[in-house]
């Protein structure tokens, strides 16, 4: 199977749907970037890049941390300073309330933007690396490890 695009493999991710065209092509080409050069790696290091990726904060936990950390600074803020900076936690509020309804908020436009990837987008790369590693293959010997990086090299080319 020839992969043209990923979002064939990405359906029903909010965040994506919700994110520019050229903004999805320039994650996805980093994707296939990453696997075209962890193609020609040994099993090591694919594997150091597969811990990599799981280690790797997806879009949802940057809006988290970044919640919790305006909503922390407009409090203290609102308690010390002024009662102005209730504002703060209050408009964060109203961003996580509608990432939450509609798989957007204001925030997501910066971070993807960043480059930041969805847990789909962070699998998705994981699944190809494990491809190429043999997990899924029953007979797995160095030879047949060179071809399986050669056709999910051109595979990936073809995005």
């Amino acid at each position: 199977m020839v992969i043209n695009d990923y979002s064939e493999l990405i359906r029903g991710d909010r965040v994506r749907a919700n994110t520019p065209p050229e903004i999805n092509q320039a994650i996805d080409t980093e994707i296939a970037a990453s696997v075209r050069f962890y193609a020609s790696k040994t099993n090591y290091e694919i594997t150091k890049r597969i811990n990599e990726l799981d280690l790797e904060w997806d879009i949802e936990r940057y809006l988290e941390a970044n919640a919790a950390i305006f909503t922390a600074i407009g409090s203290s803020m609102g308690l010390k300073k002024s009662r102005v900076w209730f504002i703060l936690p209050l408009t964060v509020s109203i961003f996580l309330l509608q990432h939450a309804v509609q798989g957007w908020c204001p925030p997501v436009s910066v971070f993807r933007r960043l480059g930041i990837r969805t847990r789909r987008e962070i699998e998705v790369e994981k699944y190809a690396l494990k491809a190429l590693r043999g997990d899924f293959d029953e007979d797995s010997d160095q030879e047949s490890n060179i071809n399986r990086a050669k056709e999910a090299v051109i595979e990936i080319r073809s995005v």
